[in-house]
């Protein structure tokens, strides 16, 4: 759950970084997603799924903690965070991309 969380914090932090567009060093997707929007409003809808997946940069952060994610919710968790990837990934130069 943390690295899916990551992987969209990270996606978004590498969109802004590319448009040379600062962002303080925080976990908030949707603080980074909202920079993400000012540059093109069409990301509002993956960034309001993704914004859920703050919380996972601590919820489950130590193994054995006694609430644990559903099999059902860490797929959905993947599925926003390869959502949030492909979207920066089609607004970015093919030269860029993986």
């Amino acid at each position: 759950m943390f690295h899916c969380q990551q992987a969209a914090e990270k996606a978004f932090k590498g969109f802004l970084a590319w448009h040379d567009v600062p962002f303080r060093k925080t976990h908030e997707l949707e603080e980074i997603g909202e920079a993400c929007i000012k540059l093109d409003a069409t990301f509002k809808e993956t960034v309001d799924r993704a914004t859920p997946l703050t919380e996972y940069a601590w919820k489950f952060w130590y193994p054995g903690n006694p609430e644990q994610p559903s099999k059902k919710e860490s797929k959905e968790a993947l599925s926003v965070a390869t959502e949030v990837l492909e979207e920066v990934l089609k607004r970015v130069p093919k030269e860029v991309r993986r």
